[in-house]
């Protein structure tokens, strides 16, 4: 007798509050085969609060390699099996991406079970949200890549949410600043749990506010300035559309991020300009930044990265944008 293969189901499970899991993950859950967790020991919590006793293998960035061909090989035996992350819905900054697409390349049926996620709990609680935003994983670790990263970014039209770690979210808020001036951010900490913490201000005043950062952060940063009607959603029915298209793009924003770590590479992000800026845009650019208390050494070297230009040029520029201009000339003053 023929036998049907399995089903992988990527399951969502909570990100803090153990009562936003929906009732269909439970059902899944206690009725799969196997679970394959990025920590066992993590959901083993939530497996206890609602009774489930299924059998669990773990499944992280350092194993997934060696174990996609053996949980393929169960799928194929008829089995199912559910992949859960430690928070929030899986592949998202989490392992398991290559199991999912294995399980495709195979002709297996994949199942996800929407739910809980940071990056949505964020963005719809910080009043910067639109009709659409860009995702883009956890920062680059390397200063230098990371400072490329956030001057890409920086020109997103659209709200943008990233994460980021506790020891490093001080470092990401000075270099967003550098890049993005002090724009509106809202900085999330503990999401659905009893210490929930949301600071919403200019990145200046949020990053003096954080005295002992702890826990996950997901940061939204709102839209470029000049992209004003992007963020009100002025694009009307495309609206939705677009949104779809930055959740997935976030996706592969993702593990670009993790590449970026080692190569420099910027995450998530538009291409940069193929036609540099001439001296009087940069000048601008410079001047904007300056004029929002940002360090010259900060401003040339966010500009620079923006644009792809040497730094001497931007300095030069620079020196252009820091010079008093005169209010009596042809055309000057109001």
């Amino acid at each position: 007798m023929l036998h049907r293969p399995g089903t992988l189901y990527v399951v969502a499970t909570p990100i803090g509050n153990l009562e936003d899991v929906t009732y269909r993950a439970i059902r899944v859950l206690g009725g799969v085969d196997l679970i394959a967790a990025e920590d066992t020991r993590h959901v083993a919590k939530l497996l206890a609060r609602y009774e489930v006793a299924t059998p669990r293998t773990s499944l992280h960035a350092h194993n997934e390699a060696q174990k996609t061909e053996r949980l393929l090989a169960r799928l194929e035996g008829g089995e199912s099996i559910a992949l859960v992350s430690d928070a929030g819905t899986p592949l998202v900054s989490d392992p398991g991406a290559r199991l999912v697409r294995a399980a495709r390349e195979r002709g297996l049926r994949v199942e996800a079970l929407p739910g809980p996620s940071a990056v949505l709990a964020a963005l719809v609680s910080s009043g910067l949200a639109g009709g659409s935003f860009t995702f883009g994983g956890f920062p680059p670790f390397r200063s230098h890549a990371r400072t490329r990263w956030f001057a890409v970014l920086a020109r997103e039209p659209r709200p943008f949410v990233f994460f980021e770690a506790p020891h490093r979210i001080d470092a990401s808020l000075r270099d967003l600043h550098a890049a993005a001036g002090d724009r509106t951010i809202a900085v999330c900490r503990e999401l659905t749990k009893l210490h929930e913490e949301s600071l919403v201000g200019p990145v200046s005043d949020v990053r003096a506010r954080l005295a002992k950062p702890r826990g996950e952060f997901t940061v939204v940063v709102e839209a470029a300035p000049d992209a004003a009607p992007h963020r009100a959603g002025a694009d009307g029915g495309r609206g939705g559309t677009d949104g779809d298209r930055g959740a997935s793009d976030g996706d592969r924003g993702a593990s670009d991020g993790d590449r970026g770590a080692s190569d420099g590479a910027p995450a998530g992000t538009p291409a940069a300009p193929t036609q540099a800026p001439d001296t009087a845009a940069l000048s601008d650019e410079v001047g904007r930044l300056l004029a929002q208390g940002v360090s010259r050494t900060a401003a040339v070297r966010a500009v620079a990265a923006r644009f792809g230009v040497p730094r001497r040029d931007v300095y030069r520029a620079g020196l252009q944008a820091a010079r008093p201009r005169s209010t009596d000339a042809p055309g000057g003053g109001d």
